[in-house]
């Protein structure tokens, strides 16, 4: 069997094409946290693709990269669900209303690519790949984000699209209120980066077990 007929590349297209069709249905800025870790998750599994047939294996490249990728898309999708859309459902949106596009292009974006990722980095290899200390370094980009899109604001005031999460807004609460959503959106973070180096761990017993079941 080559690398062309197992599942592990042809799930790793399907994450390239649902992170496509959500960039490019859709007309959201790049200042979006949600279309920059599509971006990453897009480049990234672009090159996982070309790297796999180019070395002919089904593990996947830079782990810690992937890493960093999975938990990026893995904010985007649960950030989206719970504060931005508060668990409301996003089916009806995509059979009706006024812009179905931009409807489809928001659930590839925050719900589709994001659980395809997450079962990537849960079944596919290469397994362990993920350290503890990879945590920090992972944390760099989505406080990066919070402190240009801060800065940005302090420094230009006519900025367009100022704030574009309600939680960076200090003009109805004040800064305190804004400081504080930081806060505990790095507790949670830290958090999410923490299952996903407990993922890894599960995806590798998982695929131990399997190994060691006896065959009928």
């Amino acid at each position: 069997m080559t690398v062309r007929t197992r599942p592990a590349l042809w799930w790793r297209m399907g994450i390239v094409l649902s992170a496509g069709l959500g960039l490019t249905l859709g007309t959201a800025p790049l200042v979006y946290f949600t279309v920059q870790s599509n971006v990453i998750v897009f480049g990234y599994f672009i090159g996982a693709v070309y790297w796999m047939l180019k070395r002919g294996t089904v593990d996947a490249p830079a782990p810690r990269l992937r890493g960093a990728a999975t938990l990026y898309i893995l904010i985007t999708g649960l950030v989206s669900h719970i504060l931005l859309e508060h668990g409301a459902n996003p089916l009806p949106g995509l059979v009706s209303g006024p812009d179905k596009l931009a409807h489809w292009s928001s659930f590839f974006l925050h719900y589709v690519t994001p659980v395809m990722v997450i079962a990537d980095w849960l079944v596919l290899k290469p397994r362990n790949a993920s350290a503890w200390k990879d945590i920090p370094l992972w944390l760099g980009f989505p406080l990066g984000y919070a402190a240009i899109v801060l800065t940005r604001n302090a420094l230009f005031d006519d900025y367009p699209m100022p704030y574009p999460y309600f939680f960076f807004d200090p003009t109805t609460k004040g800064y305190g209120y804004v400081w504080g959503q930081i806060a505990l959106l790095t507790v949670e973070f830290v958090a999410l980066a923490a299952l996903v180096v407990g993922l890894d761990r599960l995806g590798t017993r998982i695929a131990g077990r399997l190994r060691s079941t006896p065959q009928a």
